[in-house]
Formats: structure tokens, C-alpha cells, sequence
């Protein structure tokens, strides 16, 4: 094997959503496939994530979730401007909505994330050793600078920043998620200057849009592993003797109907086919000997 060129995280979000995904995340990371997970504390199977995650040695972070299912905090459920008229958190275009439109209290925000980080370090024994957010609402405006208020205030070092280089030329990303896509990019760039104000890190390259689902494959992965290697164009400085990287991955046996969720049962993201795609992808052995040929070393956060 060649000296390492980049250490990668690779990290299963959702941890803790229902047990198929569980034992799908599980079977990823004892195969070598994946190196870290991100937890949803208001998922239906997050106890049984977390006896997996210990049982198992599992680096393991918070996948703070202020948009689908129901809320941590007992002060916000019933009447709160996270929820929407059901009871349950806004969702990732409702929450985004409500947001533009001045509709949510930072202090709400504030509360269920510090509640979140509380109930991870209940349920698991120790703080989280990193911290994104679900559906990328972390990086949002407003959202972003209480996120890396809480992140400080308890001291979880390691984020996401969701700034993925080459996405915009994928002939198989639609319309839709170019839209998305490049709402968050941006979103993202914004926020990375207020987690820098607070002493946060997150690795010097992070993919994961181009690979998801049903474009998850070796090629797609190798596509966007060359692309994280390429020196910026017209940098001044040198490119880093190991480039630290995240590779985000949503992995696992799809969900049944009525069995998981965060509260409100599994969405259509975790009934689809493609998370099965993703957990058979990242378990290969040709992509494990990529990453070998490639010079990519996994590893937690902690490592980087």
C-alpha cells in the first residue's frame, strides 16, 4: 500500500433511525466500509444504536435533527415555531420556508440542539465526537451561528461542511437537486467562517452529493476521490501532504412502512433502494482496494 494521501471519514448518518438501518450501518462498518456513524437521538432505534455503537467500539457523532419527526424537548412539543400544525418538526423544505420567512426562534433552535447533545451523551455514556446536521439545516443562516455556539460551549471539535468540488458537472444529478445542491454549497460557504470563529474543524474536502443512493458506486466514488486531489486552481499554497476528507454516506436495509422514523414513521429516503445500494457499495472489496491504491487511509475524526 502506498503512503497515505488522505485520510478519510467515512460516516453512516442516520444511526439510530430504525433497526434495519442499524443492522445494515453495523454490517457496513464491521466489513470496514464505513468508519464513523452520526446519530439521530429522536430516531425511533437510537437506543439500540447506541448499545450497538458501544458494543461494537463505533466512533460515533450527533446528527442534530431539527427537521423531521418529533423534537428532543419536552418545552417545544405541542406549541413551538419548529413544528408545524401536526405537532412535528417542519421538514426539510418546511423548515427552510419557515426560515425565510422569519417564522423561527433562534432560542427554540438553541434548546433542542443543546437538548439533542444531552440525550446523546445520556444514551451513549460521553459527548459526541462530532456534530452535522441532519438534512444540512446546520449550515443554514442563523441556524449555523447557534450550532457552533452549542458545538463551543460543549467542546465537539469536528463539523461538516458540505462544499463538494466537481457535483455541478454530474450528468446524473437532476434539476431538482442542482437547485438544492447549490443552495447548500452556498449556505455552506457562509457558515465555514463562523465556525472558524469558534475553533471548529472539518476536513479539507467533503463528498457525498454526487454519491448517494443509486449514484453511489466504485466509479462514482473514484470520480470524486480524484477530484478532492486536485489542487484548487491558482492556489497559492501547496497542497497538503495528507488531505483529510469526509465521504458522507446514508447506508442500510431500507426502512419498512410504519416501522422507524423520528417519530412521525420513515420517509420515503429510508424506504428506498437506494440505501441498500449504498451499504453493498461501501462494503465491496474493490472499493476497499481502491481506497489502497488510492492512498486513502479510514479513520474517525478523531484521527484527523
Amino acid at each position: 500500500m502506498p503512503e497515505a494521501r488522505v485520510k478519510l471519514v467515512v460516516t453512516g448518518d442516520d444511526f439510530g433511525y430504525c433497526a434495519r438501518r442499524n443492522r445494515g450501518i453495523v454490517e457496513v462498518f464491521r466489513a470496514g466500509g464505513l468508519s464513523a456513524v452520526s446519530l439521530l437521538v429522536n430516531g425511533a432505534g437510537a437506543k439500540d444504536a447506541a448499545e450497538l455503537a458501544k458494543r461494537y467500539a463505533i466512533p460515533i457523532g450527533l446528527h442534530a435533527n431539527l427537521s423531521e419527526g418529533v423534537p428532543v424537548c419536552a418545552a417545544l412539543r405541542g406549541s413551538a415555531s419548529l413544528l408545524n400544525g401536526r405537532g412535528l418538526l417542519r421538514g426539510k423544505a418546511g423548515f427552510r420556508e419557515a426560515l425565510r420567512a422569519g417564522l423561527l426562534l433562534m432560542e427554540e433552535v438553541e434548546l433542542e440542539l443543546r437538548s439533542q447533545v444531552l440525550l446523546f451523551a445520556e444514551l451513549l455514556g460521553h459527548l459526541p465526537g462530532h456534530m452535522d446536521g441532519h438534512q444540512h439545516v446546520h449550515v443554514l443562516p442563523g441556524v449555523r451561528e447557534v450550532f457552533a455556539r452549542v458545538l463551543a460551549d460543549f467542546g465537539v471539535l469536528y463539523t461538516r461542511v458540505p462544499v463538494e468540488r466537481g457535483w455541478r458537472s454530474c450528468p446524473w444529478l437532476p434539476p431538482h437537486l442542482h437547485l438544492f445542491y447549490a443552495q447548500v454549497e452556498q449556505d455552506a460557504l457562509e457558515a465555514a467562517p463562523v465556525f472558524s470563529r469558534h475553533g471548529i474543524r472539518w476536513p479539507d474536502v467533503y463528498l457525498g452529493l454526487t454519491t448517494m443512493g443509486q449514484n453511489m458506486s466504485i466509479s462514482n466514488v473514484r470520480r470524486a476521490l480524484r477530484l478532492a486531489l486536485e489542487p484548487p486552481p491558482c492556489s497559492p499554497c501547496p497542497a497538503p501532504r495528507v488531505l483529510t476528507a469526509e465521504l458522507m454516506a446514508h447506508p442500510g436495509y431500507p426502512s419498512r412502512p410504519a416501522e422507524g422514523g423520528c417519530g412521525a414513521g420513515p420517509d420515503e429516503f429510508s424506504r428506498s433502494a437506494g440505501r441498500r445500494r449504498e451499504m453493498e457499495t461501501l462494503s465491496d472489496p474493490a472499493l476497499l482496494e481502491l481506497y489502497a491504491q488510492e492512498g486513502v487511509q479510514l479513520c474517525a475524526f478523531k484521527d484527523l
